[in-house]
């Protein structure tokens, strides 16, 4: 992947850079005194500019990856080099694999979303030139367009183009739907194995993802399956479902359904298998758990409410708590304004309750019993820091990104190597892929405060900040005085 060098004059890139620092301006009508004619002729007009936009994002995502080679990048059987995945990211030929952490970055959304806008771009300039060309020029939605990427992406750039040449005359008269059915049976007639190819990719990137539910309380958890699959899985969902409800079960059927489906998953009347055990985080207020206040809490990421919460808690016999056999609870304390200030297991709170402070064991002192845990002076983390930092960060801390903690490493900001100290304000929770960039990817500046705000920085001098989950951002600096008026008065 390369593009042609233009030379550009220090007066065009000064030019350039004046233009950026513009605040961006839209074009707006007065809305108000337009006829229903003019209305719809502008709803048009907004089309064609979305889909110029979207041709010209491509444009800068491609030249952003020009400047981005992987000359840098790990070569394979040197430390940090990259081990293919089990569902790979697409990658841009030439191109560094830590450039989609970056147009995350940049772009402010994920680094799968960025890296398919990014392999979106490329195959407008490899596969589909004269689709992007009709975007450019606002005759193309950028909808039809990504179509036509979908349909067309896996195949080779020769064929994507005989079949673009055959379906853009009349692409933007078909429906989204139309257009998808013409491009598949043009490509099976052109290229029979680029459907098993298609069916391939898929299936690598097949997962089972969990989704907060816009209702509160409520997850929607999803599976990539083959449709067949898919399909006989609902059908016996549905069926078990009926037979519930024919014997007289007087629930919704969505909702017996739903419970169907979490006993096969779950099984709780199979005993032959080893038990799971719970590893919780709880974190909510004390007024919360006490039940004088709503404020929702949080158990493993997803939001719950307040009477879900003091329900679990029940559960768990939270307090006054007993832990299952083989779990885990983990309480946070935290200060005000939400900032951490330590953790502990159930067992190590009530120990510390009966012990007192050890420098005045008989006297009701102000010592702290329990706080942050030390630093050390080895490379790895104690229990206790793992703990601290896991509870305090939740998931990784790189902007945009969200995985799991548990998929996360306890990361040195400041290098163990280069001086770095093993402290908690020092460490944070990155996923393998971001430790990986942070330790190999050139450019990139990562900086945390003591209280565990994450800065980071790329090459292309985009910073982004990120906060602990719990931690409320500080006030708004008050409004300056206003100015002491003069002595002398104006002259009249």
């Amino acid at each position: 992947m390369s593009a042609v060098a233009v030379p550009v004059s220090r007066v065009e890139r000064a030019l350039a850079g004046w233009l950026i620092e513009q605040r961006p301006r839209v074009q707006r009508l007065p809305v108000a005194v337009l006829s229903r004619e003019q209305t719809a002729a502008e709803l048009q007009r907004l089309q064609a500019r979305k889909a110029m936009e979207a041709a010209y994002e491509a444009e800068l995502i491609l030249a952003l990856a020009d400047d981005s080679p992987d000359d840098d990048d790990p070569a394979p059987g040197t430390p940090g080099a990259r081990v293919r995945s089990w569902k790979p990211d697409p990658e841009l030929p030439g191109v560094s694999e830590f450039f989609p952490a970056e147009l995350a970055m940049v772009l402010n959304c994920g680094r799968l979303s960025a890296s398919q806008r990014a392999h979106r771009a490329w195959t407008y300039r490899t596969h589909l030139p004269a689709a992007w060309a009709a975007m450019r020029a606002g005759q193309l939605d950028e909808y039809r367009a990504m179509t036509l990427v979908d349909v067309l992406q896996h195949t080779d750039p020769a064929i994507a183009r005989a079949v673009e040449s055959r379906l853009l005359p009349e692409a933007a008269d078909l429906t989204v739907g139309r257009l998808r059915k013409r491009a598949l049976q043009l490509l099976l007639e052109l290229d029979a194995e680029a459907a098993e190819r298609r069916r391939e990719q898929a299936r690598r990137r097949s997962d089972v993802r969990v989704y907060p539910s816009p209702q509160e309380g409520m997850a929607t958890i999803a599976a990539d399956l083959p449709a067949d699959v898919a399909a006989a899985c609902h059908a016996l969902v549905d069926e078990l479902a009926r037979m519930l409800k024919a014997d007289g079960d007087d629930r919704p059927i969505g909702e017996l359904r739903t419970a169907v489906f979490a006993d096969l998953l779950q099984r709780p009347w199979d005993d032959t298998r080893p038990p799971v055990t719970a590893h919780l985080q709880i974190i909510a207020t004390l007024a919360s758990l006490a039940g004088r206040s709503d404020e929702p809490g949080e158990v493993n990421g997803l939001p719950i409410t307040a009477a879900q919460l003091r329900e679990l808690v029940q559960q768990l016999d939270a307090l006054g708590v007993r832990t299952s056999e083989g779990g885990s609870v983990t309480l946070a304390l935290a200060d005000e304004d939400g900032t951490l200030r330590a953790t502990s297991t159930f067992d190590q709170l009530r120990r510390l309750a009966r012990r007192g402070c050890v420098e005045h064991p008989a006297a009701d002192c102000t010592c702290a019993v329990l706080d942050r845990p030390e630093a050390t002076d080895r490379y790895e983390p104690s229990a206790g820091q793992h703990r601290f930092v896991r509870t305090r960060d939740r998931a990784c801390r790189f902007p945009t990104c969200g995985q799991r903690v548990g998929w996360a490493d306890a990361d040195h900001v400041v290098p163990h190597a280069h001086g770095g100290a093993t402290d908690c304000g020092n460490l944070c929770c990155l996923c393998r892929s971001h430790h990986r960039l942070k330790t190999f990817a050139r450019g990139w500046r990562f900086s945390m405060s003591a209280d565990g705000v994450l800065t980071v920085t790329t090459p292309s001098g985009i910073t982004r900040t990120t906060r602990p989950p719990g931690m409320r951002p500080p006030p708004p600096a008050p409004d300056p005085p206003p100015a002491e008026p003069d002595d002398d008065p104006p002259p009249f």
